[in-house]
């Protein structure tokens, strides 16, 4: 498959998807949105790909939203007058698909019903979208000349890509407020302090830690497991009561204690490394998608 803003590349199980506009500092467009949509479909189902790793080309890892683009440059129709409940009734059609809901919050959300795990590399500056595309993202990892911003408040919108509801999830409400009241980008350094990043590496070092932690995902691991454990994740900390996850959980574990894991206890037992054969394109267990 063919990309125009993304350079895909395949090593070992692991994919890497580079924002690949290094002219422009990887700045987002509705291209961009569109093919990283589709490359996180695909991955999904691709049983060669592991775990992804998101990282940019050149010296930033997203400018935020391209702002020269002509016309509304959120690609937004603004002959439509709108309420939640037309948000409600119309959110699947294509119109309000293309030209109502946001770009980067399509993009959020492919990225949260992947069932492979998800390592965002930022090698530098991340702002706007640049900062909130990796908040569906497992895990941040960031090079010591990142800065992250999310800067809504200085152009005049509000935060978008789902981050309202995963940024003070990942960090608190009070952390994840101060940033977006602030709108300033801050350091890598003050981003771990915070609890968005996990870890800060010098430049050269960055892809080579994400690419150990990729294989910290995959070596003797089940990848129905893992597919499973991602998205169960996500839903349960969305629910109301820990019941609901119980149910879940419950009939995960029967599934795949049919399939998985019976290879699991008998290498346990052996004292040897599992071969997992399950697929996450083909066995998922019955109970996903829920």
């Amino acid at each position: 498959m063919t990309y125009t803003t993304l350079d895909i590349a395949d090593k070992e199980n692991v994919r890497v998807i580079k924002l690949s506009r290094p002219d422009r500092l990887n700045a987002f467009t509705l291209v961009m949105a569109e093919e990283l949509i589709r490359v996180f479909s695909e991955s999904s189902e691709d049983d060669t790909v592991r775990v992804i790793i998101v990282t940019g080309e050149g010296r930033a890892f997203c400018a935020g939203m391209d702002l020269s683009a002509a016309g509304n440059v959120f690609g937004l129709d603004e002959s439509k007058h709108l309420t939640l409940a037309d948000m409600d009734d119309r959110y699947r059609t294509p119109e309000y698909a293309d030209g109502v809901r946001d770009s980067g919050g399509r993009v959020a959300l492919a990225i949260l019903q992947c069932k492979k795990p998800v390592i965002a590399a930022i090698n530098g500056p991340a702002v706007g979208i640049g900062a909130t595309m990796t908040l569906a993202m497992d895990v941040r990892l960031a090079s010591d000349a990142a800065r992250i911003g999310f800067v809504f408040g200085r152009v005049g919108i509000v935060p978008e890509a789902c981050s309202t509801w995963l940024l003070p999830k990942l960090v608190g409400i009070s952390q994840a407020l101060e940033w977006m009241y602030r709108a300033d980008p801050f350091t890598a350094d003050e981003g771990k302090r915070g609890g968005l990043i996990r870890d800060v590496f010098p430049a050269d070092k960055l892809m080579e830690s994400a690419f150990g932690l990729a294989q910290s995902f995959i070596d003797g691991k089940s990848a129905v497991s893992v597919a499973m454990i991602r998205q169960m994740v996500y839903r349960s900390m969305g629910q109301d009561e820990a019941v609901l996850a119980h149910k879940v959980e419950s009939l995960g574990v029967f599934q795949t204690s049919l399939q998985d894991g019976k290879e699991g206890v008998a290498a346990f037992l052996a004292r040897r490394k599992p071969d997992f054969k399950a697929k996450p394109s083909k066995d998922m267990p019955a109970v996903y998608p829920w």
